[in-house]
């Protein structure tokens, strides 16, 4: 039976608001949470950009949901041995109840020490190594590794959680599909994409588990929904890969300006029809995912979830 989650967004919201957000996803019935891992925020409409381990934190103390990070990049700006840690500290705080997510990660985000942004190729690369790392670590093991990109010399990890951290990989395109089909532990992807799932199976995922992110905009006034949505997530109808290789918010919003309301409104649920709704979101089940983390644009954090705990979740099994 699919499950349906709420996805914290930290690009939009303080840390504070993002642990609110949480308790009341709880009290509406959402049983799991996602969480963005930024550095810098796609474009400055957002504004906000919070660490996401110091968030977990606050998270494994305010709810009893699992949480994930969707999706953290252990390649260029944080090294995976590092990423590790605040990993297996996550787990031990959540009593288990920790994923981590995990991708090849953005420009935005990664290139901020100067080191050079390497092709997609290679960061799937990286990828795989910085899992093979990470995985030895999470044995609490005294690991010494020497690879192609990452060196590690006398680590151990002496805080872990009695099972190794779950590794979810965000895939985006085949490639990414299949090798997170051979390392990872769940797939994770942004499209109700029945033939990712199915690569990813086919590649070695079986049956792991296969995790979607939504985002939606209500409001009582439609047009209001899509202008909130315009204005803080064009960027997510941006096509190709400009979502990695595009350096700064400021170049997110100058390519965004080719983005039209009548763009967003098209492609994104906006508004308070609850059929369509229940219809987005049932294009995800459909499609086969296990799991659904759902994501309200804009301040209006409490009507969308008393919208969601009367009128939706009833509908899709809730």
């Amino acid at each position: 039976m699919t499950e349906f989650g709420y996805f914290l967004s930290s690009e939009e919201h303080t840390p504070n608001e993002l642990v609110e957000q949480a308790r009341m996803a709880e009290q509406a019935g959402f049983t799991s949470l996602w969480i963005s891992d930024h550095y810098h925020p796609w474009n400055g409409n957002q504004g906000q950009s919070p660490f996401v381990w110091s968030v977990i934190g606050a998270l494994s103390q305010a709810v009893s949901l699992p949480v994930e990070t969707a999706v953290t990049c252990p390649v260029v700006r944080i090294h995976p041995a590092v990423v590790a840690q605040a990993a297996a500290t996550s787990a031990v705080q959540l009593d288990g109840r920790f994923r981590l997510g995990i991708g090849t990660g953005e420009a935005l985000n990664e290139h901020i020490l100067g080191d050079a942004w390497p092709e997609a190729p290679v960061r799937l690369e990286m990828l795989e190594e910085a899992v093979q790392v990470m995985r030895r670590l999470f044995t609490g093991d005294q690991i010494s590794h020497r690879g192609k990109y990452y060196t590690v010399e006398n680590a151990r990890l002496f805080t872990v959680p009695d099972e190794p951290v779950p590794i979810d990989v965000s895939a985006f395109g085949p490639q990414a599909a299949e090798l997170a089909g051979r390392i990872g532990d769940g797939l994770i992807t942004m499209a109700p994409d029945a033939a990712a799932i199915e690569r990813f199976r086919r590649s070695g995922g079986g049956t792991k588990p296969v995790a979607a992110g939504l985002k939606v905009c209500w409001d009582t006034d439609s047009a209001a929904a899509v202008r909130t949505a315009h204005r803080l997530w064009a960027n997510a109808h941006l096509p190709g890969e400009l979502a990695q290789i595009l350096p700064t918010p400021r170049h997110f919003e100058q390519a965004s300006e080719l983005v039209t309301p009548d763009r967003v409104e098209a492609n994104l649920t906006c508004g308070d029809d609850v059929d369509a709704h229940v219809a987005a979101v049932k294009e995800y089940v459909d499609a086969g995912f296990d799991s659904i983390y759902i994501n309200q644009i804009g301040k209006n954090q409490q009507g969308f979830f008393d919208f969601y705990r009367t009128k939706v979740l009833p509908q899709l099994g809730i």
